[in-house]
């Protein structure tokens, strides 16, 4: 009756194995032709364990400890099933690691364009940092103008003041007292050109600052309150150089692509921070 006992214990450890085995197979989602013959072989073996237990409960067990007169080849049947549920196990468990891989890949894939769909976007976006791009325009392309003379204490500050001291800040590479003056002068500003230098002068504080994609929107800010101004040309140009800096060709080949459009006479030295820019950004 022990041997019998034992042989029900496997043939049911068995089935629930299965069970569980069945249970992860359709839990993984198997599509695949070699998923789908996996789930049939399971299959075959859940029955054929279902007959072997049908078959073990129909034997009749003598009392007073006698053995039960279980079939011969139980036995052997079971372990052969076992070795089968275990091998299927193991092709399963194979393809859930390939699922999982290929599952990690796709997110990967989807966190890539997630961003570049940012970076194509950062004319809407108005919040985060990056560092500022080295090959940005320079604070000497800045309008020349002389220090402005403190104001009186009882003097209102103007925008042109701001935007005079935030120049002079700007040569002297203090980008944070230029983009304060910046921003106070942009505000404060009342005519179109002001607003449109006090934004430049912003943006160049920002790629001082090393502030990648806030320079970037800065500077595409200034092309669009003048598109076809001097300061445009200048304004694309900082655009590319700040998503070059932020190691986004395709953004920068873009800007650069759309200054040649409307700026085909655009200024020598503009031309050539084109040429050094599509270089870098390997622009075809």
């Amino acid at each position: 009756m022990r041997g019998a006992r034992v042989s029900r214990f496997f043939i049911l450890s068995t089935v629930s194995l299965l069970s569980v085995l069945g249970a992860s197979a359709a839990q993984a989602q198997v599509t695949s032709r070699e998923g789908i013959a996996l789930q049939n072989q399971i299959q075959q073996l859940s029955e054929q364990l279902q007959q072997v237990q049908s078959s073990a409960q129909s034997v009749p067990v003598s009392g007073g400890g006698a053995a039960s007169s279980v079939p011969a080849g139980s036995g052997d049947l079971v372990s052969q099933l076992l070795q089968r549920v275990s091998t299927l196990e193991n092709e399963n468990r194979e393809m859930r690691g390939e699922l999982d891989q290929l599952t990690n890949q796709v997110q990967t894939q989807n966190a890539t364009l997630t961003k570049q769909i940012g970076d194509m976007q950062f004319a809407a976006q108005n919040g985060g940092g990056g560092s500022a791009p080295a090959a940005a325009p320079a604070a000497s392309d800045a309008p020349a103008s002389p220090p402005a003379a403190p104001a009186a204490a009882d003097k209102p500050v103007t925008a042109l003041e701001l935007l005079k001291t935030g120049q002079a800040a700007l040569k002297s590479r203090d980008y944070a007292t230029a983009h304060s003056d910046a921003s106070q002068a942009l505000k404060l500003a009342k005519t179109p050109n002001g607003k449109l230098e006090s934004q430049f002068l912003l943006a160049q504080s920002l790629a001082g600052q090393k502030q990648y994609r806030d320079s970037a929107v800065a500077y595409f800010d200034a092309y669009n309150r003048a598109p076809k101004s001097p300061r445009a040309p200048e304004a694309l140009l900082g655009v590319s150089a700040s998503m070059l800096a932020l190691g986004d060709k395709n953004s920068a080949c873009q800007a650069l692509q759309k200054l040649d459009a409307e700026f085909p006479s655009a200024t020598p030295r503009v031309k050539a921070a084109v040429t050094t820019f599509k270089g870098r950004a390997s622009c075809h």
